[in-house]
């Protein structure tokens, strides 16, 4: 570049450059823009600011006062530049053109942040990335459209469930009180394995069952496969699907005979009638709580022996098979029924909300503290299986969907044990010619 001797007093009084640098070099400084010399302006000379870019270089370089920001251009490597802001802020760039034929830049980092051996080499990747036919703006771009756990879980993955869940509100209460408190200010792609691990761990330490701690990460491990299917970005590995979930003992209580004849005593015993009765209907027919409460008469078939329950824990109707002594209840409640519930509360004529104030009294009359509501349903099945019948129809009875939940449901008691042994006994007894 050759300058006149008019220009180059112009870049002296106009540019405050650490000294060092020759005025060809200075007019270097001016990026993309008119120079302002009057000689330049008549000529119409454009000043590009090509330079070797080096750390010194970029250390001291600065903006023109009647300039907004300029640019300075490594003649190096191609596309690499450093941009000055009047405020005295630098910002490394790589210019590239996009696999669309558009030139494009792409911000590496902030001057003083960002060393300027890193944001050259960074430069020099930006370059094989284009090469490579990959667009570094476009997967920025996927990195900003990540969402926080938090706000993944809120916005997309509870709306979805509570349409598709019945229990959704347990997921949220489980998101709520341990998935965000530990997580939630990560990003979906940010999550490890081993953050998952350690919130578990954690969970444990502070005294939860070891059920109560796998709920989370099941969770956690449905929410990432949808966000995975929904196409969030950078999402095409689950990372809880690698934790190893506890072992989980669950408390299994069966009623004995003796046990059950001081329930079904305690049961007519209880001033709530509404809630004693729908108590002994659970121990008769095995039906889950909300199946029996939420129950109204025009559900019930006296001459097929059915209660009908409209939308079941499965998400689908089933029929509850009620035995001669549910439809006897059933018969004597009938004829004096007051709404089209079968267990109306006295109070609001609706369902009755729950019923752990009157179980907890009948249990504790009947010497049986530590048998929850949900055990009834358990003695139910375990009556059957005591009494010979089949797997498949206790499954059936229950209204389960998988074989394995009923043999969880199922228990043979002592007698039932001893008796199938004896058979076998019996078999070698003949065989022996005794």
């Amino acid at each position: 570049m050759i300058l006149t001797q008019s220009c180059k007093q112009f870049i002296n009084e106009t540019f405050r450059v650490s000294s060092g640098l020759e005025p060809e070099n200075r007019a270097y400084l001016v990026c993309g823009v008119q120079c302002a010399a009057p000689e330049a302006q008549e000529t119409g000379l454009l000043v590009m600011p090509k330079v070797k870019l080096t750390s010194r270089f970029v250390d001291r370089a600065i903006c023109p006062d009647n300039l907004r920001k300029t640019e300075f251009v490594d003649t190096s490597l191609e596309g690499f530049f450093i941009e000055v802001l009047q405020s005295g802020v630098k910002s490394f760039y790589q210019r590239y053109t996009d696999l669309h034929g558009k030139q494009r830049q792409i911000r590496i980092g902030r001057v003083g942040i960002v060393p300027f051996e890193e944001a050259r080499k960074r430069a020099i990747q930006i370059k094989a990335d284009i090469s490579l036919g990959r667009d570094p703006r476009q997967e920025l771009k996927l990195v900003r459209d990540v969402p926080l756990l938090k706000d993944f879980a809120l916005n997309s993955y509870l709306p979805f469930v509570a349409q598709k869940k019945r229990s959704w509100q347990t997921d949220e209460v489980l998101i709520r009180r341990h998935l965000l408190p530990a997580l939630g200010s990560v990003y979906l792609d940010d999550l490890t394995t081993g953050a998952i691990v350690r919130m578990m761990a954690a969970m444990r330490a502070n005294g939860f069952a070891p059920g109560t701690c796998n709920r989370p990460v099941i969770i956690l491990r449905y929410m990432l496969n949808l966000a995975h299917k929904w196409g969030i970005p950078k999402m095409e590995r689950n990372p809880a699907k690698d934790v190893e979930l506890y072992e989980e003992h669950g408390r299994e209580r069966f009623l004995s005979q003796a046990e059950t004849e001081a329930l079904i005593l305690s049961i007519r015993a209880d001033e709530n009638r509404v809630a004693a009765n729908a108590i002994e209907l659970l121990l008769l027919t095995g039906g889950r709580r909300n199946e029996i409460t939420q129950a109204k008469w025009d559900y019930v078939d006296f001459e097929k022996k059915t209660l009908f329950v409209p939308l079941s824990k499965s998400g689908k109707p089933r029929f509850i098979a009620l035995n001669d002594q549910a439809v006897d209840l059933l018969t004597q409640l009938y004829q004096h029924k007051t709404a089209e519930w079968i267990f109306p509360s006295d109070r609001t004529g609706k369902p009755c909300p729950a019923l752990f104030y009157p179980w907890d009294r009948i249990r504790k009359r009947a010497g049986l503290p530590d048998v929850r509501l949900h055990d009834l349903r358990h003695s139910y099945a375990s009556f059957l299986v005591n009494n010979g019948v089949s797997i498949y129809v206790v499954q059936q009875l229950l209204g389960h969907t998988q074989t394995r939940t009923t043999q969880r449901y199922s228990h043979l008691d002592r007698d039932t044990l001893n008796g199938a042994a004896a058979v076998v006994g019996e078999v070698v007894k003949k065989a022996a010619g005794f």
